[in-house]
Parts: C-alpha cells; structure tokens; sequence
C-alpha cells in the first residue's frame, strides 16, 4: 500500500548518519519488546507479526517521529511509542501490499514475503496484529493519545492512504498510469507522503507541540515524502516524460520543507538537514 521509495543512508551526509545511528538502536529495542513471540503461538502469528516488524529496514519513518519531537523540544523517550506505531503500521501495509490479491510479491528485502514464508492466512491476520498494535502503542501518549490517534487514522486510511492505493488499484484494472505531475502527486501522497506526514505530525505531538506547529510539520512530511518518491520514481526510469517536471518539484517541496524546519530554530536542525538530502537527489 506504501510507497517503494528508499534512502540509502550511506550516502547520506554525516550529521544525518550520526543522527540515524542515535536513534535506529533505540527503534529497534522498542519494536523487539513490543514483537516478543508468546510460548503459546497459534498458527505462529506472533512469529509473522515479529517477522514483518523487525524485517531489514532503515527505519527511516520512526526516525523522522523522533526528530520531529526532538525539534519541538521533546526527548527521543517520548518519541518512541509513536515511532512504533508508525513502524508498525508501515509493516502493516507492507504485508498486504505483497498479497496475491495486491502486488503478489514473493520477496522483499531479500527474503520471503510474508505470506510465503507463513501462508496467506496467517499473513493477513499478521497485517491486522500488526496494525491493531500500532494504535495500542499511542495509548502510552497520554494527553497526546487522542490527537495522535486521529492523525494516524486519518493518514493511514482511506482519506490519504488506503485512498493512494485504491486509485493506483483502480488504474492498473484499466491498464492506465498517472500520466500528469499532478495526477502523479496524488498517488506519491497517498503512498509515500502520508506516512512521512504521519510521522512528523506525531513526533509534534509527543513533544507536546501546538496544533500550528503540529500541522506546519504534517506539512513538512508530506511535503519531504512526496519528494522522495518522485526521486524514485526517476532512478527506477518511470514517468521519464515528467522528469524535468518531477526535478523542479523536488526542489520546490524540499525547500518549503527546510523552510518549516528553520521556523523552529536550532532544534529544527536535523529536519532541516533531511529536506536537504532528499532535496540533493533533485
């Protein structure tokens, strides 16, 4: 349901791999208490949940939460519950995404699929875990449970999301593509940028920002998200009419995102940093 777009961190410059080597371990303990597989596992569905969740990754998504609470001068404590249900949630769509019935995909990230390795069945019910588990790991917000539970179902569903991917389903049945900028932008938000807009919205949140700011960061990753996929989209050769187009779009979205960023001072820095990076692949 999400987007392919990827990063590749080691090439990123060093203050953002400075920043991704802080957090990521700290991600990864957090998703590895929250995945622990039960003595009693019917059909091994905590081992597919597990599977899906702790998958090779740069977590790059509950980063972004975590630089978005740290810039509003919240701590990376605070930060992790909501960098898990975004990392969960990601790993939900991932699961479905590679279904027969969606993409029917039989690996991903060099190894089996989900439904390859425990069944389809299984697979389904690992989404649906997966995906219930995002929610209840917001609960530990506190004040900020509420709003965050709305923002990540309203970007993770069928306002933003799960909306991208039905009309990406809905061309593909009439063997048709995006074949305007525009058009193009509403599948990039809807399976990239929502869940980088997710992201950055509830990192405000856990660092107890107002709802101004919590918006304006919304916007800083859908803006950020929506850019890197058209970054992909012209490394993997598609959409080559709109090059020139998508370039200049990367450029204007990459800077409107660093703008947000240095609205929030010297906190704002790592932000700021990252709307540079993906901006450099324009």
């Amino acid at each position: 349901m999400t987007g392919t777009a990827t990063l590749d961190p080691s090439a990123a410059p060093a203050a953002i791999q400075a920043w991704l080597d802080r957090v990521r371990p700290r991600i990864d303990a957090d998703l590895d208490a929250r995945l622990a597989v039960p003595a009693d596992d019917p059909g091994r569905l905590a081992e597919a949940m597990r599977y899906a969740g702790l998958g090779p990754g740069k977590r790059l998504r509950p980063a972004l939460v975590c630089a978005a609470c740290e810039a509003v001068g919240g701590t990376l404590d605070a930060a992790l519950p909501a960098a898990a249900a975004v990392e969960l949630l990601h790993a939900y769509t991932l699961v479905h995404d590679d279904l027969p019935a969606m993409d029917d995909d039989d690996e991903r990230r060099g190894r089996p699929t989900v439904h390859v390795a425990f069944g389809e069945a299984i697979a389904i019910l690992a989404g649906d875990g997966l995906l219930t588990l995002a929610f209840g790991a917001l609960a530990e917000l506190g004040p900020g449970c509420a709003a965050a539970v709305h923002v990540l179902a309203r970007r993770g569903g069928v306002a933003e999301l799960l909306r991208g991917q039905a009309i990406d389903l809905a061309l593909q049945a009439r063997g048709a593509s995006a074949s305007t900028l525009a058009e193009v932008e509403v599948l990039h938000a809807g399976k990239t940028g929502a869940l980088f807009a997710a992201s950055a919205e509830l990192g405000a949140i856990a660092g107890g920002a107002d709802a101004a700011t919590r918006a304006r960061l919304g916007r800083y990753g859908m803006a950020i998200g929506v850019a890197f996929q058209h970054a992909d989209d012209r490394d993997d050769g598609e959409l080559a009419h709109l090059a020139g187009q998508a370039a200049a779009r990367m450029r204007a979205l990459c800077d409107e995102a660093a703008g947000i960023a240095r609205e929030l001072g010297p906190a704002g820095r790592t932000l700021e940093a990252i709307a540079a990076w993906i901006g450099a692949r324009a």
